[in-house]
């Protein structure tokens, strides 16, 4: 079954997508691709994609595309592409290209999943096809250290969601400057060539080689800054972006005068995090008892008093067959607590898992089945949301995040700076500025040397050859809903659409959300200015106890989920 047909109110909600749709004014000009730009991709040949069956479900290929585009004869970087055909190719469209996030999310993963949260109506008509970025996947891929053994020495000071206290953030900080500097020097030259401007140049030469005049995209979370990238490298190549989960590529980048702030003191997704948590906790206390386990009493006290005793001694849950002992730490609480904002019944989760920690804390030897109780669904949440380690093959998740958040954009110089300024990211938006503001700490100027000479820094405000739709979530805790405000105003023409749904990025958790983007990739047609679409499912109006799975959650909203307990450190990805 589709995603369309599985959401709550269809027939309605579809009713009122189709009144607010509006084509485009005609006329749109574009700005032309730059020269410089235009030299670059256009002087390599489209290759060709010698396609095979693979997965039972799609068409694999690779294509080997310049190292450097400045020397398109040179060394060259292999891509793997994957595509699942149109279900009905006498009324297919093109291809549309797809982007989890990340960075470093798996674009052909992504593609091979497109059944579970692309309508039907898309994927009747689109081929969808997703690549895997330079030094991601199964394309050629960042190998920052000899060995898996070099790996895993030089990173177990990372082994955290974040670092709290001087210990940890000692540790953290030498595992940080272990990975910048082995990628910058192991990492070789694709450490250097592994901007988002390089994955724009290979997304359009790719786009010429399965015969798209111009791009049809739709990315979520930092996949939001790959199509802006392109929509301002290449703005008269643009058929339809939409843009989901938006990160305001100024941001991203920073200017001269943030360079030397944290990259989320530009972002904002701890604050976007912590005004989720907040108004949640606020309707908890607003429902009751009978509804949010949390309710008696102030809800926001009882969550900040968990946190505050975490602090001071975690909790010890049990055994674990691979993992040994298991420690509730209260970075771990703050892990579990934002991966639970990432979904839809953010509600039940995070007052459910506080309330357990309240009882596990308590310690009354009264309520010892209760106490038994709460700390096997304790064990439970943490075993089923810890990513495995993987000893074999060589992992590189963690530094194909780092390649390109690191080679993109502006970050402090010294990496001994992180302690102080994430300290103070988290006066400002408690809980998750440490969460949000450590996952940056390998890019230290002094730590992170490997550099993209042709890294793109602006302009981001191009006009484009079609309007770019722009998808904001108030309740987003990765993805601060400013971001897509003050992006959807830096792209001449584009059009902003405003959700209240919870987790991260809304299309597949609103109807409304879903027929707009699909309206818009299907016909280039916007929903009107000023639109806001009401989510039914809110924070403690389902059935109590409703859980969804990562993988579920994942995979119906199409985009990445935070690691929770990562076998090399990282903290949530965007």
């Amino acid at each position: 079954m589709s995603l369309s047909s599985r959401v709550t109110g269809a027939v309605t909600a579809a009713l009122m997508v189709a009144a607010s749709l509006v084509m485009p004014t005609a006329g749109h000009a574009a700005d032309p691709t730059g020269e410089l730009e235009a030299q670059r991709v256009d002087s390599v040949p489209a290759p060709e994609l010698a396609w095979f069956t693979c997965y039972g479900i799609a068409q694999c290929a690779t294509a080997q595309l310049p190292l450097d585009y400045d020397d398109p004869q040179g060394a060259s970087v292999r891509i793997a592409v994957v595509r699942v055909k149109a279900r009905k190719p006498a009324s297919r469209i093109g291809s549309l290209f797809v982007n989890p996030g990340g960075p470093g999310g798996s674009g052909t993963e992504m593609a091979l999943a497109a059944s579970g949260f692309l309508s039907d109506s898309v994927l009747d008509r689109f081929d969808v096809v997703g690549f895997d970025p330079r030094g991601v996947g199964s394309s050629d891929a960042l190998k920052c250290f000899p060995s898996t053994r070099d790996q895993s020495v030089a990173l177990a000071r990372m082994a955290m969601f974040f670092p709290y206290g001087a210990k940890e953030e000692s540790g953290y900080i030498r595992g940080a400057q272990a990975l910048g500097r082995a990628c910058s020097d192991t990492g070789g030259e694709l450490a250097s060539a592994m901007s988002t401007a390089e994955a724009a140049r290979d997304m359009d030469v790719l786009r010429r080689a399965l015969g798209d005049a111009k791009l049809t995209y739709l990315g979520f979370s930092y996949g939001t800054a790959l199509g802006q990238y392109y929509a301002n490298m290449f703005p008269d190549r643009v058929r339809a972006l939409a843009l989901d989960g938006v990160i305001n590529p100024v941001s991203w980048v920073g200017t001269e005068a943030t360079g030397g702030r944290l990259q989320d003191d530009r972002l904002r997704s701890a604050d976007g995090a912590y005004r989720a948590l907040t108004k949640l906790l606020e309707r908890c206390d607003r429902v009751g008892t009978k509804r949010c386990e949390l309710a008696k009493g102030d809800p926001a006290k009882r969550f900040a008093a968990v946190a505050r005793k975490l602090r001071a001694e975690p909790l010890v849950l049990g055994k674990d067959p691979v993992a040994g002992t298991v420690r509730l730490t209260y970075a771990l609480f703050i892990g579990l607590t934002l991966s639970a904002l990432y979904t839809p019944v953010a509600g039940d989760l995070v007052t459910q898992m506080t309330a357990e920690v309240e009882t596990m804390q308590a310690g009354s030897a009264g309520k010892a089945r209760l106490r038994a109780a709460a700390r096997a669904a304790l064990l439970d949440r943490v075993t089923q949301l810890r990513t495995p380690a993987r000893d074999f093959p060589y992992d590189n998740s963690l530094e194909a995040f780092a390649g390109v958040m690191c080679t993109d954009g502006r970050h402090p110089a010294d990496a001994a700076a992180w302690p102080a300024l994430t300290a103070a990211a988290d006066r400002r938006a408690p809980y998750f500025g440490r969460a949000w503001g450590w996952g940056s700490a390998p890019c230290a100027g002094d730590t992170w040397t490997a550099q993209d000479e042709d890294a793109y820094v602006g302009p981001f405000n191009r006009r484009t050859s079609a309007p770019v739709l722009l998808v904001g979530n108030y309740w987003d805790p990765a993805t601060n809903y400013r971001e897509a405000v003050s992006a959807s105003k830096l792209l001449p023409g584009s059009r902003l659409l405003t959700s209240d749904n919870w987790g991260h990025t809304a299309y597949g958790t609103s109807t409304c959300v879903t027929r707009a983007v699909d309206a818009y990739l299907l016909r280039v047609a916007l929903p009107r200015a000023g639109t806001v679409c009401r989510s039914p499912l809110q924070p403690f109006t389902g059935s109590p106890g409703m859980m969804f799975s990562r993988q579920a959650s994942a995979a119906e909203a199409g985009k990445q989920l935070p690691p929770v307990t990562a076998p090399v450190g990282a903290g949530p990805r965007r």
